[in-house]
């Protein structure tokens, strides 16, 4: 693909455009799409990938910044006219990208989303409860892809955005000095068959696999137990030298990380409630084996 500047529409990618016909509406203009054509942001990316262009030098070609070009393509920000005008123009696209504009809709990335992976990457020792799934530090790809598969109004691209960088997070466990990680699940959250028999197969086994690192302990809440002080909901709590304490609680909405003292006491304490009731290490392992063994684990 032949890569065009038009260095006037450069210049003004981020505001009005007087290129448009003013007695014209967008869609009348560039009529929208039909159903199941690809969104904007993966149409962006195709044809910025095929220009053989990064994030980076798209920007400087059409005056902006490497974040705004990665947000629409991910379909965290709603492009502008001008805006397609100019990358259209970078790009040699004909109307491409203008079809689709009136159908572009936005998935809100709520804030903890930037927050907590910063939060993890500093820690030294992070302690998790969940009642329901599969901690994301502990997910395979395919369970992860299952599990945000199932968020109302998930388009695929978000779904491989949030994906990426739910394995990328998982990083924190390959650094020089890993964090401690203690892990409490609910025995539900291994008996929930989230993406099938195959997906969950793989899923126990790479925890089988995560517990022989000397830095993760895995503890399994069982069943029988009844009620505990962890069925209101998950949380993760992170200790980092230099920064306060925080915790992320779940929820259904949306996550929030708190770093107040005491909210982070209280959530700490009631990790400590949900803990007594865990098998120790080694008999959880053994349960993990046996529930992985019923989805074909050998």
């Amino acid at each position: 693909m032949t890569v065009r500047v038009g260095t006037d529409l450069c210049r003004h990618c981020l505001c009005a455009c007087s290129a448009e016909d003013p007695g014209m509406t967008l869609d009348e203009q560039f009529p929208p799409p039909p159903p199941e054509t690809p969104t904007y942001g993966v149409v962006l990316k195709s044809a910025r990938t095929a220009a053989g262009l990064s994030q980076v030098a798209l920007g400087n070609i059409v005056s902006c910044s490497e974040s705004l070009i990665g947000l629409v393509e991910r379909g965290q920000r709603k492009p502008t006219k001008s805006f397609t005008i100019a990358v259209e123009s970078a790009l040699g696209l004909n109307g491409d990208l203008f079809r689709l504009l009136p159908n572009t809709r936005v998935m809100s990335v709520p804030k903890w989303f930037s927050e907590w992976p910063t939060v993890e990457e500093n820690a030294h020792t992070i302690r998790t409860w969940q009642p329901l799934v599969v901690p994301g530090l502990l997910q395979t790809e395919r369970y992860a892809r299952a599990i945000l598969a199932a968020e109302p109004g998930a388009t695929e691209q978000w779904i491989e955005e949030a994906v990426e960088t739910r394995l990328r997070r998982q990083s924190v466990f390959e650094r020089n000095d890993p964090p401690m990680y203690w892990a409490l699940l609910d025995e539900c959250a291994l008996l929930r068959p989230v993406g099938g028999k195959d997906v969950m197969r793989e899923q126990l086994e790479h925890l089988l696999a995560m517990t022989e690192r000397p830095n993760i302990s895995i503890q399994v809440v069982p069943l029988d137990v009844g009620a505990t002080a962890g069925l209101l909901g998950g949380f993760t709590l992170a200790e980092s030298d230099g920064m306060p304490d925080h915790v992320y609680l779940d929820s259904a909405g949306q996550g929030t990380v708190i770093a107040r003292e005491e909210a982070v006491r209280q959530v700490s304490l009631r990790y400590d409630a949900i803990h007594k009731w865990a098998h120790p290490a080694h008999v959880s392992r053994r349960q993990v084996c046996e529930v992985a063994a019923g989805y074909g684990f050998q």
